[in-house]
């Protein structure tokens, strides 16, 4: 999470918070992008642009806390109304509640992240992005399912595990 916070400070500093006009369902889309590249890489076995798997899971992390904060502030038709102080902060209060909550699941779930593939967390991703799609087709409403912030975390912590992986290994 640090490598993924000290990148999104030095994009807040080149592009200030420029994210802040995206609408949720965009946020949604590129984190689509990336999840989808990751899968193409991982079928493919070959890339031909040189950015790796890596920085797609930290691109993952990052628009999956934009989408937070877009969630709850709305999108803005003014790009530089939040400062990078305030992204940061409102950064580090949802990868606090992402880790909270991660740190509860690996308790229920006895760590079995830890024996699942980098393929698995890549589909699990893409999974939970059609389920947001779908909620945001709804309008936000669901039946029985956990809303879009809930789906966003998940896409965050699978997104985590997957750079965990491909730092530590298997």
């Amino acid at each position: 999470m640090k490598e993924c916070r000290t990148l999104f400070s030095k994009k807040l500093h080149d592009y200030g918070a420029a994210w802040r006009i995206m609408r949720p369902e965009s946020v949604t889309d590129q984190i689509y992008i990336k999840a989808n590249r990751i899968r193409s890489l991982e079928m493919k076995k070959e890339a031909l642009v040189d950015e790796g798997i890596r920085s797609e899971f930290i691109a993952i992390v990052n628009y999956a806390i934009i989408g937070l904060i877009q969630l709850e502030l709305g999108a803005s038709e003014v790009a530089d109304e939040m400062t990078p102080q305030e992204a940061l902060e409102a950064y580090d209060r949802y990868a606090e509640e992402a880790l909270q909550l991660m740190l509860r699941k690996n308790h229920d779930y006895d760590e079995a992240w830890r024996l699942m593939r980098i393929s698995s967390y890549t589909d699990l991703i893409l999974m939970k992005i059609f389920r947001t799609k779908r909620i945001e087709s709804l309008g936000g409403e669901t039946l029985v399912s956990e809303g879009i912030d809930a789906n966003y975390i998940d896409m965050m912590n699978y997104a985590v595990f997957g750079l965990i992986k491909l730092t530590f290994g298997e």
